[in-house]
């Protein structure tokens, strides 16, 4: 079985509301993974995977500021 190791890690913070939040994502084989968590205490809130760190990031986002019950 073939290894799968993640390359092109890129994080960074953006507030959301009165949150602050942390975006990780990384390319995985041939798909785009992104984790948003809440910084303190660093608990995931939302999970993406797609074609381009891009859309992975997109939909991340949306369903973090979804279950924060931020609009927009």
């Amino acid at each position: 079985m073939a290894q799968r190791a993640p390359k092109d890690l890129r994080t960074r913070t953006e507030s959301v509301g009165k949150w602050q939040i942390r975006i990780k994502s990384y390319q995985l084989a041939d798909e785009y993974v992104c984790s948003v968590d809440n910084v303190d205490p660093g608990a995931v809130i939302a999970y993406a995977t797609a074609a381009t760190r891009e859309a992975a990031e997109k939909k991340a986002v949306a369903s973090a500021k979804a279950a924060m019950g931020v609009k927009g």
